[in-house]
């Protein structure tokens, strides 16, 4: 299952990201969003749990818990948007 986590706050690493999650099962993988020119955070990142009962069960826990004076934003990702098509 993959986990979208939002308002994290610019110092946290992907490493700090994963013992978050891991307390809930496996953690499969983590990936931390930055700018692509300064390679800053750009404070939200996805993980994926081996497990969607797990998944389901950090996202009840997690969600709206304050981390460094920060609520995270904790829910199940979705599909890419591929945006409009034209008709033409």
């Amino acid at each position: 299952m993959k986990l979208y986590v939002g308002n994290l706050c610019y110092t946290m690493t992907e490493t700090d990201l994963a013992n978050l999650f891991t307390s809930y099962g496996s953690v499969l993988r983590v990936s931390l969003i930055t700018d692509y020119y300064t390679r800053q955070s750009k404070c939200f990142g996805y993980v994926q749990m081996a497990d969607r009962k797990q998944g389901y069960c950090a996202i009840r826990d997690l969600h709206g818990t304050r981390i460094i004076d920060r609520l995270l934003v904790v829910k199940e990702a979705q599909p890419k948007d591929v945006g409009y098509c034209h008709p033409w």
